[in-house]
């Protein structure tokens, strides 16, 4: 996901889902050798998979659109700069895509944490959404590919043991993280509509963890105290950051559209991740919580706003069943091996032998 948002362009200048199957595919009108492009290519998210892509014997060409060329750029991958928050982004990008005959789209732009600038959050992903679903409708891009969240299902006490896809999105729209995502699929989904030879393909990631990410899961459990509600023990599900670029991959190269679930195997209780990341526990009744973690997120001290709460006091698991059957995908990475890998680059950069930001 995108880390940076502006930039200047680079010299050079080129050119509801249809139903489920029950085994992945590979589309002929995509064809084998596909020219793929990875807007918000130079965050973690995108630089993991930019080279995976380079690896992968179907993909011919990868085109990197971000501010800076990722650090996992090799021969296959050619970089253009746009900002993705520019109002002439769709424009640029249908120059891009064009020019490089991209029949593949990922797209990464996306904030990875609660922002104290939601305008300019919303400007990256939802408008920013309008004008990739618009370039790629008005060029020959025929798959589009993009994360979400687990954390739109919303976090109840009356949700089942594990979420499908079909259950609606009940995270607060009052919080524009969720809001600006939810609406951000919904024209994903649009794009690839029955009827239309296209192919809209979601991974819903649950919080991504590992040695270099940097999001509001890392950054709260990287506190010396970690707050919680008090007589509440949420269990939680983690992504490997490695695990989620190889779940893109396995998007791109396989055609099959639809919303998917992905996660780690496993749920650990959060008293349990807590201590595997060497941290201590501060519970607190709801009331306090709210109005300390609030105190704090206007204070700009706290890694999520007081709405992320319920996500400390119930819980939010996703179904990988489906993911599993019909994308062909498991991960690596169980969730408290996710878990695991996060906590001891952590504890380097707690020793100061790791940079304190992850790179």
């Amino acid at each position: 996901m995108v880390e940076a948002r502006t930039g200047s362009q680079e010299s050079e200048s080129p050119r509801g889902n249809s139903p489920r199957s029950d085994a992945p595919s590979r589309s002929p009108a995509l064809g084998d050798a596909r020219s793929v492009a990875v807007i918000g290519a130079k965050g973690v998210l995108g630089t993991h998979l930019v080279g995976l892509l380079e690896d992968s014997p179907r993909v011919g060409r990868v085109v990197a659109i971000d501010t800076e060329a990722p650090a996992s750029r090799g021969p296959k991958t050619q970089h253009y700069a746009a900002d993705l928050t520019s109002e002439r982004l769709e424009h640029r990008l249908v120059e891009i895509l064009d020019g490089e005959e991209v029949s593949t789209v990922v797209h990464l732009g996306f904030e990875t944490s609660p922002s104290h600038l939601p305008d300019e959050s919303h400007q990256l992903e939802s408008v920013g959404t309008m004008h990739v679903v618009a370039a790629c409708r008005r060029t020959r891009v025929r798959k589009l590919v993009m994360p979400s969240s687990t954390y739109l299902y919303g976090a109840s006490a009356k949700n089942p043991c594990y979420l499908e896809e079909s259950h609606p999105l009940c995270a607060p729209t009052s919080e524009p993280f969720f809001r600006d995502k939810m609406q951000a699929e919904r024209d994903a989904l649009r794009f690839g509509l029955p009827g239309r030879g296209t192919i809209t393909t979601i991974l819903r990631m649950a919080p991504i963890v590992g040695p270099n990410s940097d999001n509001f899961m890392t950054r709260y459990l990287a506190q010396s105290l970690i707050p919680t509600v008090l007589g509440f023990d949420p269990l939680l599900q983690f992504l490997h950051e490695a695990d989620a670029a190889a779940a893109l991959r396995r998007a791109v190269e396989v055609d099959v559209p639809g919303v998917f679930n992905v996660a780690g195997p496993g749920v650990i209780p959060l008293s349990k991740v807590a201590r595997l990341v060497g941290k201590h526990r501060l519970p607190m009744t709801r009331p306090i919580s709210h109005l300390v973690i609030g105190g704090l997120w206007l204070a700009h001290q706290s890694p999520i706003p007081p709405t992320f709460l319920d996500f400390v006091q119930y819980a939010c698991v996703g179904d990988t069943d489906v993911t599993r059957r019909m994308l062909g995908f498991v991960p690596m990475f169980s969730s408290r091996e996710a878990i695991l890998d996060f906590a001891s680059a952590q504890s380097l950069r707690d020793v100061q032998l790791l940079s304190e930001t992850p790179a």
